[in-house]
């Protein structure tokens, strides 16, 4: 089965660095699970919220530099199970392109399902 980036998914790209749409364009292309792009580019106002709700831990988010995007299955789902697929798919995407990519869901102290961002060491902020 071929899935494709919903118009939402694509609108929720602009901004973000171009080798991370690279790399989703290409996980999705390979994907065995549907998935969505929620959020990619973030101001640090909205930023600011999710730190105060509790859902972000840093001011420095990745995302205000399109340095990130946050993913999840389609239809949407919470669930750590249907991560699998998709982390899969983005990781390969990642080695195909020699795109180094973080997968948040591999974090230790703040797992983070949905997020992926560009790694620090071969894409600092400017």
């Amino acid at each position: 089965m071929s899935f494709k980036l919903g118009p939402k998914s694509l609108e929720n790209l602009k901004g973000v660095h171009p080798d991370l749409q690279r790399v989703v364009h290409r996980a999705i292309d390979i994907s065995e699970s549907d998935f969505t792009v929620l959020e990619g580019l973030r101001s640090l106002e909205r930023q600011k919220t999710l730190l105060a709700a509790g859902k972000s831990k840093t001011l420095h988010s990745r995302h205000i530099t399109g340095h990130a995007v946050d993913i999840t299955p389609f239809p949407i789902s919470w669930e750590w199970k249907d991560y699998p697929p998709i982390a899969e798919a983005m990781k390969r995407a990642a080695k195909d392109l020699g795109i180094d990519l973080e997968w948040g869901g591999d974090w230790k102290s703040f797992p983070d399902a949905p997020h992926w961002q560009l790694s620090h060491k071969a894409y600092p902020n400017v």
